[in-house]
């Protein structure tokens, strides 16, 4: 048990945590250039390949920016920790890094009542609902009319394809938008048949990490995010495991 504790330790993570951080916003970044640069004519396994594949880094850019809200991505440099989330959000869609950051730490202390931000309003539980309440709560004019703007500077003063700019820039952010409700906030904080179990009211998924990874980067093992908000996403299934043999042997004792 012992490596299994020395691996949850808060101050382990550093350079893997920017490592990771690069990973992500590196990876965003290269397959943005290639695909916006390609010709479409003949590629809709392709580009559809390529929509999926924008849409998981799309997410990653949030599950990062989110992490440096917890100050796990480069913990020991704070300013640096902040930038690399503050870039990650406006990136993502020209989020105030400051805004969300108040909101998360609003969620974390209140989840799922009316004093969360990521949850319904009681008028609006359905899923459709909810997840239309939830982007209203985060959108702002300002960040469309940016939006809209860097999209013409890139048609018009980059040359990139409007098919291109669609496919790739714009339903990526969207679909990844719905891929962070779905799996981050309606299946672990929806309130199940028993009630809330505890003060997190939260509960996690029982996919195995690839899948888990795969749908959106851990965060479905939420309610040990919740516990253990020190630990960034890579982290989450060490304490899932390290938890869950605990328990075991709770049982067997």
């Amino acid at each position: 048990m012992g490596n299994v504790r020395d691996s949850l330790r808060p101050e382990r993570p550093n350079l893997v945590g920017g490592l990771m951080a690069l990973w992500v916003i590196g990876g965003w970044a290269v397959s943005l250039v290639f695909l916006l640069t390609r010709d479409l004519s003949g590629w809709p396994l392709w580009a559809a390949a390529g929509v999926l594949v924008q849409t998981f880094l799309y997410t990653g850019l949030f599950i990062t920016a989110h992490d440096a809200m917890h100050g796990t991505v480069l913990p020991r440099y704070p300013r640096v920790n902040r930038a690399v989330g503050a870039l990650a959000v406006g990136l993502y869609a020209l989020f105030s890094y400051q805004k969300l950051l108040k909101c998360h730490w609003d969620h974390h202390r209140h989840p799922a009542s009316e004093e969360d931000p990521d949850f319904h309003d009681g008028e609006n539980e359905g899923t459709l609902r909810w997840y239309v309440h939830f982007m209203k709560g985060y959108l702002s004019v300002p960040q469309l009319l940016g939006m809209a703007l860097v999209f013409n500077v890139l048609m018009y003063g980059a040359g990139i394809g409007v098919e291109n700019l669609l496919l790739f820039w714009v339903a990526p952010a969207l679909l990844s938008t719905w891929q962070l409700f779905y799996f981050g906030t309606l299946l672990p904080h929806r309130e199940p048949e028993g009630g809330y179990e505890d003060h997190h009211r939260a509960q996690s998924n029982d996919f195995s990490p690839w899948v888990s990874f795969l749908t959106c980067y851990h965060f479905g093992y939420h309610w040990e995010h919740h516990e253990r908000p020190d630990l960034p996403w890579w982290r989450l299934p060490a304490y899932r495991r390290h938890r869950q043999g605990g328990e075991e042997s709770q049982k067997v004792s």
